[in-house]
């Protein structure tokens, strides 16, 4: 992360560890073997910055040039296998899969604002470079174990919640000029706990055309 930054170092870690594990959990639900575990887990935890990065912004990815990346990735992966063995249960898997992505999601989201800042783009530009940011692992992740996306179908309102996040983390500090590290930590824990409330009341979108 650039020195200049103004969000915490431990959230750019937290996201990628939330999208790392998240990715290893669904290559164990898919039972593929350790490096198929892995590479879902890389491309989780890489996916959304290397869009991000490699065709919004055309700059280097992150984890081409920041060496704790892989090792941390790797780490989680391990940890994941460990944990999966652990729980021996399809339905904890999915729903420990949810709860990651509902941290990794935010979490990614507000450091792709903050890339896209550094990079002078106007408010629409930083807000979709965001929300891409947020999604994008999550994205590739399932496009890579041949599954539709779980932003395009319909569900606990995914692609709303990422937007107001971002919405609420570009209004605080760059409409309110409130510092950017609490702003961070608390779109992380809006996102979590509205989409926890989604879960909990079953709240869905629908299909646009019925049965």
């Amino acid at each position: 992360m650039p020195a200049d930054f103004q969000v915490p170092l431990l959230l750019d870690y937290v996201a990628i560890s939330a999208w790392a594990l998240s990715g290893a959990l669904v290559g164990l639900r898919k039972r593929f073997d350790v490096v198929g575990v892995f590479m879902t887990a890389l491309t989780a935890a890489i996916g959304g910055g290397a869009i991000r990065d490699g065709v919004l912004l055309q700059t280097i990815p992150p984890v081409l040039t920041n060496p704790y990346y892989l090792p941390l990735i790797a780490g989680t992966t391990v940890f994941a296998i460990l944990l999966a063995q652990k729980l021996h249960n399809a339905k904890k898997i999915e729903t420990l899969i949810e709860l990651v992505d509902a941290i990794g999601t935010p979490a990614f989201a507000v450091l792709s604002i903050e890339y896209a800042r550094r990079a002078n783009l106007p408010l629409p530009g930083v807000l979709l470079v965001g929300c891409v940011g947020g999604v994008g692992g999550g994205v590739l992740r399932d496009i890579l174990v041949r599954e539709v996306p779980e932003i395009m179908q319909p569900g606990r309102y995914l692609a709303i919640l990422v937007a107001l996040s971002c919405a609420l983390y570009m209004i605080l500090t760059i409409g309110f000029a409130l510092p950017a590290a609490p702003v961070a930590w608390g779109a992380v824990a809006f996102y979590f706990c509205v989409r926890l409330l989604t879960v909990r009341m079953d709240w869905r979108t629908r299909a646009v055309l019925g049965e």
